[in-house]
């Protein structure tokens, strides 16, 4: 009897290590498949909140600018009418066009004219047209506001030209979008000269005329508040030719000039860095000689 006893205990606990290590054996297998499916839903997580990142990435819109409203110029010599020319510079014959590397973006031509009088002396005459054109640019910004950079630096460099006297700004109305005319004296050995420098702009272009005349070898000084209106009207006729080489209707607005600010704060803060483009002051002051 007590062997059998014996044989019972022993079967009882053979059956209880069995069952613990059955146990013990399942418990790996429940962590992996726990850590398994821990593992995927936090991987579907990061893939989702990539995709999402990506799809806000994809629909940003990207930097855009307004497109300039002129693509060309007019060729430079044709700018002005053969009567305006007639007026102007009457001895000059052919313009003298400028040198320039891209003719749709610059482009200039001068004329000058000696009227020659024997001993009462003589009348001379210089004038000058060029224009630059701006495109729109996403780094720059838009072509108009660049061309008004540029109307404005233009502004400045005639004000503040080397050897002016009684320099004057004002504004002029119907000639493009904004235009004024900056006047002075210039006292050179050959006589006195009178300079009228118009700078306008129409859209994404600058005009610029200079006109300046002068009597030499004993002959009278031309009137200033002449040479300023011819000044005027070449600088009309010549926006008027970029708005007509654009196939647009010429003239340009009617409304009274936004100058008379940009003029005022050009004369409160002349700025003398950067050198001139052709057709400017400081060149045409140069080209008054007889």
């Amino acid at each position: 009897m007590q062997r059998r006893a014996q044989r019972d205990q022993r079967d009882q606990r053979a059956k209880r290590l069995t069952r613990v290590l059955v146990c013990a054996a399942a418990v790996p297998v429940m962590l992996v498949a726990a850590g398994c499916s821990s593992d995927s839903g936090s991987g579907d997580g990061k893939d989702k909140a990539a995709e999402k990142t990506a799809a806000s990435k994809s629909a940003s819109p990207s930097p855009t600018v307004q497109a300039a409203a002129y693509g060309k110029l007019p060729e430079p010599c044709a700018t002005l009418s053969k009567k305006t020319l007639e007026e102007l510079v009457p001895k000059a014959g052919s313009g003298k066009e400028g040198a320039s590397n891209d003719t749709a973006t610059r482009g200039s031509c001068s004329w000058d004219s000696l009227d020659d009088n024997g001993v009462k002396g003589s009348q001379f005459r210089w004038l000058s047209v060029s224009m630059l054109r701006f495109e729109s640019d996403v780094t720059r910004g838009a072509g108009d506001e660049l061309a008004r950079d540029h109307y404005m630096k233009q502004l400045k460099d005639a004000q503040t030209a080397d050897g002016a006297q009684s320099v004057k700004t004002t504004p002029v109305s119907g000639t493009g979008d904004e235009a004024a005319v900056v006047r002075y004296d210039l006292k050179k050995k050959e006589g006195s000269f009178r300079q009228q420098t118009v700078v306008a702009r129409v859209e994404n272009v600058v005009v610029t005329v200079d006109y300046n005349g002068a009597g030499l070898a004993g002959d009278k000084t031309p009137d200033a508040d002449d040479l300023a209106k011819d000044a005027q009207k070449a600088a009309k006729e010549a926006v008027a030719s970029v708005t007509a080489a654009n196939g647009s209707a010429p003239g340009g607005s009617s409304s009274p000039s936004a100058a008379p600010s940009a003029s005022k704060s050009a004369s409160e803060a002349p700025s003398k860095s950067g050198s001139p483009s052709s057709g400017s002051p400081k060149s045409s002051a140069t080209s008054g000689k007889s």
